[in-house]
């Protein structure tokens, strides 16, 4: 079995000073939520052996944050940063995680960017939690995680139509269980 995790960046500022979109940082919202997906992430193994993030300053900043709150909980992943992760479409991104065959790790993430997350997840989900299906169906918000398995050995069959949505989460979903 192999299980993707696909995490949109955390919330960013509406401009970056630069004016280059590819240059937008993280607001404080966005700082918190992509702790605060960390910690989940930190408090829900297995952890992912591999991450494929976009070299886009906001994912860039996502990630590190998530690790921040990992670190300690989790063995160090690889770490690659992917110009071809920003602005992808599903199928571009369908090859990046068919290339993870090279190392083969059995717990793979990404982190990038809408539409094509969103699109992604969508497209790869044969079946899985109703309520993730539903939460799922209409946004992946930022900081939005959604985790798929994927019953091969092999990242190179991974395809459409083909992973079992296990879980969704966000930070909007959290919040609301610590309230309830």
């Amino acid at each position: 079995m192999r299980r993707l995790m696909l995490l949109r960046h955390a919330k960013t500022e509406h401009d970056a000073p630069s004016g280059r979109d590819q240059d937008r940082r993280l607001d404080d919202r966005g700082r918190q939520d992509a702790a605060a997906i960390g910690g989940w992430i930190a408090r829900h193994p297995p952890f992912p052996e591999a991450v494929q993030v976009s070299t886009a300053v906001r994912a860039q900043q996502t990630w590190n944050l998530v690790w921040e709150a990992m670190k300690g909980r989790a063995p160090a992943p690889k770490v690659e940063l992917l110009d071809e992760l920003y602005g992808a479409e599903p199928t571009q991104l369908l090859r990046s995680i068919r290339m993870a065959a090279a190392s083969d790790p059995r717990q793979l993430m990404l982190v990038g960017h809408n539409p094509g997350m969103h699109e992604l997840a969508l497209m790869l989900a044969a079946s899985g939690d109703a309520a993730s299906v539903k939460a799922i169906e209409d946004n992946l918000p930022t900081a939005g995680l959604a985790i798929l398995d994927f019953a091969t050995d092999d990242w190179s069959e991974v395809a459409f139509r083909r992973g079992q949505l296990v879980r969704f989460t966000s930070p909007k979903l959290l919040k609301q269980a610590l309230d309830d």
